[in-house]
């Protein structure tokens, strides 16, 4: 078991009422766990390009890009559209385009990449019919793995005063979930790829609006936990969850924390808010 299957199942021990709603993430996980890179993955070691790029605001993403076969991620996205279409078979036909589209090569891996204001380049939306956030959801289920293998190289050379951006400095994708680590810092986690950065408490990762009178902390009674809550911005919208590991010393990591607290999302959606990495209870 990997540690993201050892942790998801601990999650469910803490919270079974969503084991059965919440199937589709430990599918998901199950066939990360299964998925071996066809061929190296890992960046080439070039330090002085990373760190060059991220001086210039450039996350690495277009190393992905070009990099990326079909064969890289085929068996990941075949695997999270199969979860998905049990999940919600409302989408199996839009589904069954998507796939044929990839099999005749009208769609590539590159289609999934995070681009500027947007998670994918609008390709798969064309090609099968679904909504963004249906596309944004599959883009975070079958390319983390790969993605992960691709920058890990580039991972310890992240300087913290190098990158002060919203979005991931390695894959470019938003921010999905918040950390509040020891030293009161704020850490942003990005699903796409597994990559973490610090970033200032009261400005927005979404639309950049600074100050505390933007920012909205949401404890709702009906899912009120020690050390969770709903980080929003009164500005755009957007929100993410954010757990206060100070509070917290024992939760999991980012993604399965994410993951394993719905109720926020849908209190977050009644209030009017938004998340560019949809939960799948809010795909429904």
């Amino acid at each position: 078991m990997t540690e993201l299957q050892d942790a998801w199942a601990d999650l469910l021990r803490r919270r079974p009422a969503f084991r059965d709603s919440l199937t589709i993430y430990g599918e998901i996980l199950d066939a990360w766990a299964r998925w071996s890179p066809p061929r190296p993955l890992a960046l080439p070691l070039d330090r002085a390009r990373w760190r060059g790029a991220w001086e210039r605001g450039e996350p690495l993403v277009e190393h992905a890009a070009a990099t990326l076969r079909p064969s890289d991620v085929e068996d990941l996205l075949g695997a999270a559209m199969e979860s998905l279409a049990r999940a919600q078979p409302t989408l199996g036909a839009s589904l069954q385009r998507l796939a044929e589209a990839w099999d005749r090569g009208a769609v590539a891996p590159a289609a999934l990449l995070p681009a500027r204001g947007r998670v994918g380049s609008g390709a798969v939306e064309q090609a099968s019919g679904l909504a963004a956030d249906v596309v944004a959801f599959l883009a975070g289920a079958s390319l983390r793995p790969a993605l992960e293998a691709m920058f890990a190289p580039a991972r310890e050379h992240l300087d913290e005063a190098a990158w002060s951006l919203g979005v991931c400095p390695f894959c470019g994708g938003p921010p999905a979930f918040a950390d509040v680590i020891e030293d009161g810092r704020r850490r942003l986690a990005c699903h796409l790829c597994g990559g973490a950065w610090l970033f200032a408490k009261l400005r927005c990762p979404f639309c950049g609006v600074e100050g505390a009178e933007h920012q909205v902390r949401l404890t709702p009674e009906e899912a009120r936990e020690e050390g969770y809550l709903v980080a929003a911005c009164r500005s755009c919208r957007a929100y993410m969850k954010e757990v206060d590991r100070r509070a917290r010393w024992n939760a999991g990591p980012a993604l399965i924390e994410d993951w394993g607290t719905p109720h926020f999302d849908l209190v977050a959606h009644r209030q009017g808010y938004w998340r560019p990495t949809p939960s799948i209870v809010q795909l429904g």
